[in-house]
């Protein structure tokens, strides 16, 4: 509660800089639109989706989301209490909306955070209790890779323990085809700030990244709700409470996004097994992540995580 006290606390802050802004269209920009996604329980159920052709030069996400639901507002209007009646709070009082902008959990208020054309925001309605942080989503893809963020592109590099694998390619084509420029390089190449890197290795190997072996230590550190155990082999995938509902197979692959620093921002598409990285890089694909905070791949099912208890 006192972390969501905090979060709160900085929406106030910002709040009284925004709520004097007036509500009224500016010019129209060139280039692409945004597009708007409502969920709930970490991307599992699509409540609405929509897309704005063009976008306003003053267009905010805020701005986004009134044009197209009914919004409940709170502390002059910076913070989103009800989406299309759905209010956050709920009997455990860890039940909130937060918004992510090309995957990028956001550092800013709604009513503050303008756009770019290209952008993909997704409001997602879930519990925090395990965790309030998850800082990056796979749900946006082919984003952030794509516009990158506040209209900033970054270099992608694909990283690969076997650079001629099928994996690899794999990863590199989705890229290509998204209209995503990518270099290619070694697992571990230096140089991790102010590039997208994605990961494609086994976790044996992908595990001797500091920044990847935050998700061994499960989502309260990560905000992954998968873990790997014993010497790797094994990842457990886990429910809203961050507890185990089962041991995957040693042919289930994760495709996951991490976010160690506001500079760095780090894919995975591993698994406990070489099979299990080339299932993680076949979902390796828009229609397989949409909407998606990240994803168990076992064979051609793919699992939106957290699972749900019992699952």
């Amino acid at each position: 509660m006192a972390r969501r006290l905090a979060c709160l606390l900085a929406v106030l802050a910002t709040a009284a800089a925004v709520a004097g802004c007036g509500l009224g269209p500016g010019d129209a920009q060139g280039g692409d639109g945004a597009s708007l996604r409502v969920t709930r329980d970490f991307g599992r159920e699509t409540l609405s989706a929509a897309t704005a052709p063009k976008l306003r030069e003053d267009q905010t996400v805020m701005r986004l989301l009134r044009s197209h639901n009914d919004v409940e507002t709170r502390f002059g209007g910076g913070f989103v209490q009800a989406i299309d009646g759905l209010a956050g709070g709920g009997a455990s009082g860890t039940l909130d909306w937060f918004f992510y902008v090309n995957g990028i959990e956001a550092d800013r208020g709604a009513a503050e955070y303008e756009l770019s054309p290209g952008d993909v925001v997704q409001w997602d309605f879930r519990d925090w209790r395990e965790t309030m942080d998850v800082r990056a989503i796979v749900g946006a893809f082919p984003e952030p890779f794509l516009h990158g963020l506040d209209g900033k592109r970054f270099p992608v590099r694909v990283e690969c323990d076997d650079t001629e694998s099928d994996a690899c390619a794999g990863v590199k084509d989705g890229l290509i085809e998204a209209g995503v420029p990518a270099t290619g390089s070694t697992l571990g190449a230096p140089g991790t700030q102010e590039v997208i890197r994605v990961v494609v290795a086994p976790w044996d190997r992908a595990r001797a990244l500091n920044t990847a072996r935050a998700i061994e230590s499960g989502p309260r550190r990560s905000g992954v709700f998968a873990r790997f155990a014993g010497e790797g082999e094994r990842l457990e995938l886990l429910d809203f409470d961050g507890d185990v509902v089962r041991a995957a197979g040693p042919d289930t692959g994760l495709i996951a996004a991490l976010r160690p620093t506001d500079k760095e921002l780090l894919w995975l598409v591993t698994g406990g097994s070489e099979q299990a990285v080339d299932s993680a890089a076949a979902a390796f694909d828009a229609g397989s992540l949409r909407d998606a905070f990240a994803v168990a791949v076992e064979g051609e099912k793919v699992s939106k995580l957290p699972l749900e208890a019992g699952g």
